[in-house]
């Protein structure tokens, strides 16, 4: 029989001024853990590319790294989401984090005995992204058992804050850093902060299983094909007439950022002229906004309403872009990647907690993990993609512009995506709903 989830600290009600309900007595440690696992990804997604770069310089293979690390999304999320349903989300994430831990170490070997190569970075990247696709989608279908429902949006904003400051402020910067003492040594810290996570996730008392109680008869949920549950989850989400469109409208704007996510280190090194720290600190600025975007997230959706927030991000995208398209100023590019980061931040803030709370704990995981297919999916062909834009764009016009064309054919997409978040999503199609219900 499959044991129910343990009954989560009851959250607070909201406060008559609409402050934000407090997170329950777990969510330290939770939160802790994140921390850790955070700063650590925040080094080693710095070491990745820049440890590829100092092997080749072929936009196609760069952009492979990234391919490799988000690969498993398109692969791997459907079952993450059963076995999140099926598991102790708790036990999930401990073991991912000790599997992650494992490989980084064993690549911070193999990087100090100059035994890598591109093939053994991105066998371990694609490991790391196998392990990263369980870590992450449990993470968000374990929170509401630890915070409540209404505490959601604080608790999403508490995490998303931590994990831009220990990512972006603190583990970028410091990568380019040990970049600059060792090739191994941001990996050696990478591995160590993972390993960390395991241990204070192993803090989190309780047990939290799916409550399966809606599935019917004690043992039925054991007795159903991962085939039967994936089906189920993808039903549920494409059947709901708000969740589809944004999950659709996710899949195309990570679509258009992985294709500048994939040339980033390029367009970092060779148009905006930026060694290691410099591509570092590029990559950290949009922290800054996204850091805004977490502390402010739940009062500016309430000021200006969700619609708006969300067609905020598109506006902030398209100007973004274009930025990057014509110009060679790494502060104006820095400047528009902060503004960036609190739009992104403010999106993920509303549309988590929305899942979160739309979704009946039973598929939580599962539909949670169809949607992060639709939109983590969508990365690594982009990542493809931008890769082969590139290399034919610099063919025939050469190679700055072959490295600035994935910005403007992003800039006129996103333009395009402004009308359809427009149409789909008005205030009275994003409710201020927290009940779960079993039917969308």
């Amino acid at each position: 029989m499959t044991e129910s989830i343990s009954t989560p600290t009851p959250a607070r009600d909201p406060s008559a001024d609409g402050r934000p309900t407090p997170p329950g007595r777990g969510f330290p440690r939770l939160w802790a853990a994140s921390t850790a696992s955070n700063l650590g990804d925040g080094i080693t997604m710095i070491a990745f590319p820049w440890l590829a770069a100092t092997l080749t310089g072929d936009a196609f293979l760069i952009a492979a790294m990234g391919v490799a690390l988000r690969l498993p999304w398109l692969l791997f999320s459907l079952p993450a989401g059963v076995l999140a349903d099926r598991l102790d989300r708790r036990w999930v994430m401990v073991t991912m984090n000790a599997a992650r831990a494992l490989i980084i170490c064993v690549l911070a070997v193999l990087v100090a005995l100059d035994a890598h190569t591109l093939p053994v970075l991105y066998l371990c990247a694609l490991a790391l992204g196998f392990a990263e696709v369980m870590v992450d989608n449990t993470a968000q279908v374990i929170l509401p058992a630890v915070v409540g429902k209404e505490g959601l949006e604080t608790a999403n904003g508490r995490l998303m804050s931590t994990q831009i400051v220990t990512d972006d402020f603190v583990g970028r910067p410091l990568g380019g850093l040990l970049l600059g003492v060792s090739l191994a040594l941001p990996f050696a810290f990478g591995a160590g902060a993972a390993a960390l996570a395991a241990v204070l996730l192993l803090t989190l008392r309780g047990t939290y299983r799916a409550d399966a109680s809606a599935d019917g008869p004690p043992g039925s949920a054991q007795r159903r094909s991962m085939r039967a549950d994936i089906a189920e989850g993808v039903r549920w989400l494409w059947a709901h007439p708000l969740l589809r469109p944004l999950a659709i409208s996710l899949a195309i704007m990570n679509l258009m950022g992985a294709t500048t996510l994939a040339i980033q280190v390029l367009y970092a090194r060779e148009v905006l002229g930026l060694g290691a720290l410099g591509f570092a600190l590029l990559t950290a600025v949009g922290g800054i906004g996204g850091l805004l975007g977490g502390l402010f997230a739940h009062r500016v959706s309430r000021l200006i309403g969700r619609a708006r927030s969300l067609m905020l991000l598109l506006v902030i995208d398209v100007a973004a872009y274009a930025v990057g398209a014509l110009s060679s100023s790494a502060y104006l590019v820095g400047a528009v990647m902060s503004v960036t980061g609190f739009g992104v931040v403010l999106w993920n803030v509303i549309t988590v907690s929305l899942r979160q709370t739309l979704i009946p704990d039973r598929l939580l995981g599962r539909v949670n993990s169809v949607y992060r297919l639709l939109g983590w999916g969508c990365i690594p062909v982009g990542m493809a993609a931008s890769g082969a834009l590139v290399t034919l764009v610099e063919q025939t016009v050469g190679r700055e512009a072959g490295l600035r064309t994935p910005f403007a054919v992003a800039a006129v997409v996103s333009f395009g995506m402004m009308f359809y978040v427009r149409r789909h999503f008005t205030e009275r199609t994003l409710p201020a709903r927290t009940a779960w219900s079993d039917k969308p």
